[in-house]
C-alpha cells in the first residue's frame, strides 16, 4: 500500500506538470495565430492529392482557390480519369480558375502506384512536375478547408533554416451531431492540443510544408516511393537532420464529417498502426500517455473505493488523485474548446454540440481512445480509400 501511495502522490505532480505545459500550448496558439505572416513569399508549388469525393469536397476544394498568396500554382492528382474527383476537380477549375491568384492550375493523372501507398505516389508524380524556381512544396488534403491566410502562415516558418517542416493540424467539425461523429471529434482534439512549442511534434500531411532543397537533400522522394505515410516519414528525416518540426497554429484547418462506429474505428486503428510501425517511439508515448489518463482517473477512484471500504488511512490521498485528475482533464477539455472557438468563431454554432461532448464525456473518450490504440498493437494490415495495404517496415508497403 506504501508503494501505491507513492505512486498517487507522483502521478499528482506528473498531472499537475502536465496541466502547466497545456497552459504554456493554450497560450502559444493564440499568441501565434493572432499574428499575420506576409514578410516571406517563396515560390511554392501546392500539391492536393485526391481520391473520391469528400465531404463537403467542393468547399474545402474552393477554398485553396481563394489564398491570398501571389506566387503559387495548385496542383491536384488523382489516380485515373475514372476517379469521381476527377471531373470535379476539372469543373472547379472551369468555375475558379479566372478569380484566383494561383499562377498555374493543373489536374493530373498518376495512375496506379506499383508499390507504396497511392496517396504517395500521386504526390511524387506532382513533384517530378514542378519547375526548377519553385522554392517551397506546401501539401493539403481535400478533405480540409482552409483560410485565405493559410498559406503565408504555412511557409513562413521556412524562412528559418533550422526549422525544417511546417504544420498545421485538423480539426474535425461534425455535420451531424451522432455519438461516433462526437467521439471522433474529441478524440482528434486530444491529439491536437499536444501540438505546440515541443520537440515532440509530427507534421500532419494534410497541412504542411517543406523547402524543395531539403526535400532532396534528405532523400525524401526516394522514401516516398516505397512508404505509406508522408507526414510521419518527412517528421522522422527531418529531426534525423537534427531540424525542427514547427507546427503552426494558423495552419489549423477545419475538416467537416460525419461518421458511423465502424468507419470510426477504421479509421482510428488505420492511423494508429501506421504511427506504431512507423514511428513506434510516438506510438509507445501515445499508449502511455492514454493508460497514465485511464489510470489516474479510474484507477484511483476504485482503488479509494476499495481503501475507504476496508477502512484504509491511505484512501483520502487515492481520492485526491482521482479527482486532480479529474479536474485536469475536464480544464484541458475547455481550453482546446475555447482555444478553437477563437480559432473557428463562424463554425461554433456547428461546433457548440461537439464542444460540449468533449468536455462532458472527456473521461469515456479517453477510455476509447485507449482501446484504439491497443487495438492497433496487433497486425500490419489496413484499409485506406478503399485499397488494401500491408506495412511491412517504417518505409514499405505492399498493396494488397
Amino acid at each position: 500500500m506504501v508503494f501505491l501511495h507513492t505512486i498517487a502522490i507522483a502521478a499528482i505532480l506528473i498531472q499537475a506538470l502536465f496541466i502547466f505545459q497545456i497552459f504554456q500550448h493554450y497560450r502559444y496558439v493564440l499568441v501565434k495565430f493572432a499574428r499575420k505572416r506576409t514578410s516571406y513569399r517563396p515560390k511554392v508549388a501546392l500539391i492536393i492529392p485526391c481520391k473520391g469525393i469528400d465531404t463537403a469536397f467542393d468547399k474545402n476544394i474552393s477554398s485553396f482557390y481563394q489564398l491570398d498568396y501571389d506566387d503559387y500554382e495548385m496542383i491536384f492528382v488523382t489516380e485515373s480519369t475514372e476517379d469521381a474527383a476527377y471531373n470535379s476537380l476539372l469543373g472547379l477549375k472551369s468555375r475558379f480558375e479566372k478569380s484566383t491568384k494561383a499562377f498555374s492550375i493543373r489536374v493530373l493523372v498518376a495512375g496506379v502506384a506499383a508499390q507504396g501507398s497511392q496517396k504517395l505516389h500521386n504526390l511524387l508524380y506532382a513533384c517530378r512536375s514542378i519547375g526548377k524556381d519553385v522554392e517551397v512544396f506546401a501539401f493539403a488534403d481535400s478533405d480540409a478547408c482552409v483560410r485565405s491566410d493559410w498559406l503565408s502562415c504555412l511557409v513562413y516558418p521556412l524562412r528559418k533554416e533550422k526549422q525544417g517542416v511546417s504544420s498545421g493540424y485538423r480539426w474535425y467539425i461534425p455535420l451531424k451531431n451522432n455519438l461516433a461523429t462526437l467521439a471522433l471529434s474529441a478524440m482528434n482534439a486530444k491529439v491536437a492540443q499536444l501540438l505546440g512549442p515541443t520537440i515532440f511534434n509530427q507534421a500532419w500531411g494534410g497541412s504542411m510544408a517543406v523547402r524543395v532543397d531539403l526535400f532532396k537533400r534528405l532523400g525524401i522522394a526516394e522514401i516516398w516511393r516505397s512508404a505509406i505515410s508522408d507526414d510521419l516519414t518527412l517528421s522522422r528525416e527531418v529531426k534525423k537532420a537534427k531540424l525542427k518540426v514547427v507546427f503552426v497554429p494558423g495552419c489549423l484547418v477545419a475538416s467537416f464529417e460525419q461518421t458511423n462506429w465502424q468507419n470510426l474505428f477504421e479509421f482510428a486503428r488505420r492511423q494508429f498502426i501506421i504511427t506504431r510501425v512507423t514511428t513506434p517511439g510516438t506510438w509507445w508515448f501515445g499508449l502511455f500517455s492514454s493508460v497514465f489518463s485511464v489510470f489516474g482517473l479510474w484507477g484511483f477512484a476504485i482503488l479509494a473505493f476499495f481503501s475507504w471500504q476496508k477502512q484504509i488511512n491511505e484512501w483520502h490521498i487515492f481520492l485526491a488523485a482521482a479527482i486532480v485528475f479529474f479536474a485536469g482533464q475536464m480544464t484541458r477539455a475547455f481550453l482546446r474548446q475555447r482555444m478553437i472557438f477563437r480559432i473557428f468563431p463562424a463554425d461554433w454554432p456547428r461546433m457548440k454540440i461537439a464542444a460540449i461532448a468533449d468536455i462532458i464525456g472527456n473521461p469515456f473518450w479517453s477510455l476509447l481512445m485507449l482501446f484504439c490504440i491497443v487495438s492497433s498493437s496487433v497486425g500490419r494490415t489496413i484499409k485506406w480509400r478503399g485499397v488494401r495495404y500491408k506495412l511491412t517496415g517504417p518505409t514499405e508497403a505492399v498493396r494488397l
